[in-house]
């Protein structure tokens, strides 16, 4: 079901948002050579409780995992595609980091992710990053009035396939709302003017993945939540919340 929703809903959204986008500096300005991911997802719980939100990620257990997530954030490290684990692994000089936070404000949530790197950067890294950020952009330009959810993936994947990047099975966007998860799916690759039909007052997670090896296979690790590519290679997602208005794309999550 496809939620439609009202401007007094997106405001609320949009305050959301603002949490998420604080909770991802938070974690994005303790991040360097020799702190653990778990001080990130501290830093996170700190924000969400100053603001007086809760957060999706925290014990959310869809009927797949084996256990229930146990941070406010997603911390995917170098191979990790999407949903890693905020543990004790130390963070090193060089890392690709992929940082993923949700927060519930009112009722509302907000769904961001980011992609960096810690202390000096890989050049193949920083234009992995790029990547994810344009092909983020490229969808969010076509979350337009009257357009499909075809159209997002199209744009989405025509900048991922065209840098050379892979993109893995199965994961893409999704609704945003009252709840983490809503519908439509927003895969990151399709063919345009195909699927839902884009109106006002619809809220989406765009969010591209993209595998710097080139290939699409990924694997879950041992945790039951960890996404890693098969290749090795390392990964970068980038992800905004997103209202489809008569006046364009608004990003609830912008900092």
């Amino acid at each position: 079901m496809v939620e439609i929703k009202t401007e007094e809903n997106l405001t609320a959204m949009r305050e959301a948002g603002r949490v998420v986008a604080r909770a991802l500096a938070a974690a994005r300005e303790l991040a360097a050579p020799g702190v653990p991911v778990a001080a990130l997802d501290r830093a996170a719980r700190e924000v969400l409780a100053e603001a007086g939100a809760d957060s999706p990620f925290l014990g959310y257990r869809p009927a797949w995992a084996p256990v229930p997530f146990p941070g406010v954030l997603c911390v995917s490290v170098n191979d990790a595609i999407v949903h890693g684990v905020p543990d004790g692994t130390v963070l090193r000089d060089g890392d690709l980091v992929s940082v993923d936070c949700g927060a519930r404000l009112d009722g509302w949530v907000g769904d961001a992710a980011v992609s960096f790197t810690v202390g000096r950067a890989r050049p193949e890294d920083t234009r992995l990053i790029g990547a994810a950020e344009e092909a983020l952009a490229a969808g969010i330009a076509a979350a337009v009035v009257g357009n499909r959810i075809g159209d997002i993936a199209h744009a989405v994947g025509t900048v991922c396939r065209r840098a050379g990047y892979g993109i893995p099975d199965g994961f893409g966007g999704h609704g945003v709302g009252r709840a983490m998860h809503e519908g439509p799916d927003v895969p990151n690759e399709g063919r345009p003017g195909r699927g839902t039909r884009l109106r006002p007052g619809m809220v989406l997670a765009i969010e591209p993945m993209l595998v710097g090896g080139g290939g699409d296979e990924h694997y879950t690790a041992r945790d039951g939540w960890t996404v890693r590519t098969l290749d090795g290679s390392r990964a970068a997602h980038a992800e905004h919340t997103v209202a489809v208005t008569e006046a364009g794309p608004r990003v609830l999550t912008a900092p």
